[in-house]
């Protein structure tokens, strides 16, 4: 059972290859992804327990060096995050949508797992920036009240970082509009 997921993003393909490699020697976790996006950028999302996924982390910082952009350690990573992230939820019904945007990808999964956990919403998808220059979103959807506060929750966890680009909520979505965004 995966108990944690983190994640390294550097601003070039090679040291990003290197750092996946010294990540997945240093302990006991699982690639969940590791390839390039936009604009010449690299992930790393590993998967484990947390104290695995915290030393791998800490080894890819130390090995990216200068060009580590961002990471994260998330515990009791919320259910929703992984089919989000691989674009695989089905939503037959959007309701309200509430979408966050932000400069990095790393932001964008923490501010996706903030949501879901402060309001009962669905994620949709979680957008990592293949296409996007280097930027990423998240769009859910769930009753008007709820897609607020969890849209809210998830913009305060990047806002202060200074990872935040846009976030907006849709209350009454034309209802064609779940074709246009998947």
């Amino acid at each position: 059972m995966v108990h944690a997921i983190g994640l390294v993003e550097t601003n070039n393909v090679a040291k990003g290859i290197e750092c996946c490699d010294v990540m997945l020697k240093r302990s006991d976790v699982e690639a969940i992804a590791s390839y390039p996006v936009c604009p010449g950028k690299y992930i790393i999302l590993i998967a484990g327990e947390v104290a695995a996924v915290s030393s791998s982390v800490d080894a890819g910082k130390l090995q990216a060096l200068d060009s580590l952009v961002d990471d994260f350690v998330i515990p009791n990573i919320h259910p929703q995050v992984f089919p989000a992230i691989q674009a695989t939820t089905e939503v037959d019904d959007l309701q309200a949508l509430g979408v966050i945007e932000t400069f990095s990808l790393s932001s964008c999964i923490v501010a996706a797992d903030f949501a879901v956990k402060a309001a009962d919403v669905t994620l949709i998808e979680i957008r990592l920036g293949r296409a996007l220059g280097g930027k990423s979103f998240v769009t859910l959807t769930g009753d008007t009240a709820a897609v607020r506060s969890a849209v809210q929750a998830g913009v305060e966890s990047v806002r202060e970082d200074g990872l935040l680009l846009d976030y907006v909520v849709i209350p009454s979505p034309h209802p064609k509009l779940l074709e246009s965004i998947v």
